[in-house]
């Protein structure tokens, strides 16, 4: 994606209505436990909980929520039977779709999303079918208000390791290998910069342009696969304008 439809997105997710936020804390809940039961509760060594705090921290995630995920993570049961798969597919105009299920019930999911995909003008595909089109990618949003000296912006970040700078509308993007995460948000925060949006994400090769009645498919198609509670995150390689 674009940074700009990007960002779109993170913002459009940030004024959701209460339920598409419940559902929101509950993802980013569950994702922090399996986190914590994976590799401990220290973010420190731990890259999957460093990630997943940061997404709770730009999503204004209460700290009794977080705290809660954290101890049910060092606890027994509770969610050791989830499982987790890659889904793949494709939306409206061609367009490529990746998702991260986190469920107790694959039957159940692979039902659900299949059912999504077709609805909205898609189709779920085999493994592989589009994950080459992806690779994963540290991305760090900086809004213009927050810090706008671009020049100043762009030597900090690829001095930190930063292998592409971008500046969209009131953002610049930030990407790097994943490998560059720490020293990249250690360059910010050494600087006073706070970015709004940090994370270990996949992105697009290339992009597909949705227009006309498929950009209502495809926004219709996102929100859906949003509202599912067992898919954790949607990549996808549209571009849509945000007036559309």
């Amino acid at each position: 994606m674009s940074g700009h439809s990007k960002w779109a997105n993170i913002k459009r997710k940030k004024g959701a209505n209460d339920a598409i936020r419940g559902k929101i804390t509950t993802k980013i809940g569950r994702e922090i436990t399996i986190a914590v039961r994976m590799g401990g509760s220290d973010p420190v060594g731990n890259m999957r909980l460093k990630l997943a705090l940061s997404k709770a921290k730009a999503n204004n995630i209460p700290k009794d929520n977080i705290n809660r995920a954290i101890q049910k993570g060092l606890g027994a049961s509770d969610g050791s039977n989830y499982e987790e798969l890659t889904y793949e597919g494709y939306g409206p105009a061609g367009t490529a779709i990746m998702l991260d299920i986190l469920t107790d019930n694959r039957n159940r999911t692979a039902a659900d999303v299949r059912h999504i995909f077709s609805k909205y003008g898609g189709n779920l595909g085999e493994t592989g079918c589009v994950g080459w089109m992806f690779k994963k990618k540290a991305v760090f949003i900086v809004e213009k208000e927050t810090f706008d000296d671009e020049d100043a912006l762009m030597e900090i970040v690829l001095e930190a390791g930063a292998d592409d700078f971008s500046a969209e509308d009131d953002i610049f993007e930030i990407t790097a290998e994943p490998e560059a995460f720490d020293d990249i948000e250690k360059a910010l925060g050494e600087k006073g910069i706070e970015p709004a949006s940090a994370e270990v994400t996949m992105v697009p090769d290339t992009t597909v342009k949705v227009e006309g009645e498929n950009v209502a498919k495809m926004q219709k198609l996102l929100d859906a696969l949003d509202e599912n509670d067992d898919v954790q995150n949607v990549y996808g390689n549209y571009e849509m304008d945000e007036e559309e």
